[in-house]
């Protein structure tokens, strides 16, 4: 699947499945992983590493503009649900909506496989990325899979529609 829209200065941003080990991605993983360790402890911190993006159940979708990657998202098919693992807005393209349209983006692919409910683990400092899911429809859900307890999670879930 591609999608794609204008971005404010009206070049088009291509929203499509893509190896995590295409061009810029690591790039994009390290941002996410330095910004969640500005946050969380280390034990606090659950993102996938590249290889891990890369297995079979995972379905792993990047946003480029002009051709350089600005944002990823991704699930991983779990039993029952699939997991939102891994999106991330680099600074530059802040203010795009672009999370937002990553996130609808990995709906509609979840969707095309019949999977009927996405849940994902954030932290409660990460205020914009709670108050992206809360926008679009997550509620939160008490804690799933093989988390631990622990205070600076925030778990949450959404039913989608095929």
């Amino acid at each position: 699947m591609t999608t794609s829209g204008d971005d404010r200065s009206g070049h088009e941003v291509i929203i499509a499945r893509e190896s995590p080990f295409s061009e810029g991605v690591a790039a994009l993983i390290e941002a996410s992983d330095a910004f969640a360790a500005s946050l969380y402890p280390p034990e606090s911190c659950h993102g996938m590493s590249l290889v891990a993006l890369a297995n079979d159940d995972v379905c792993f979708l990047v946003a480029r503009f002009a051709g350089k990657a600005i944002g990823c998202a991704a699930f991983q098919r779990k039993s029952g649900y699939a997991e939102v693992k891994r999106l991330f807005v680099a600074d530059t393209a802040r203010g795009l909506k672009l999370g937002e349209r990553l996130m609808r983006a990995l709906e509609i692919e979840a969707a095309s496989e019949g999977i009927e409910c996405l849940r994902l683990e954030t932290g409660i400092h990460n205020v914009a990325a709670l108050q992206l899911y809360r926008g679009i429809g997550y509620t939160e859900i008490g804690r799933f899979g093989d988390y631990p307890d622990d205070p600076l999670s925030v778990f949450m879930e959404k039913r989608i529609v095929g």
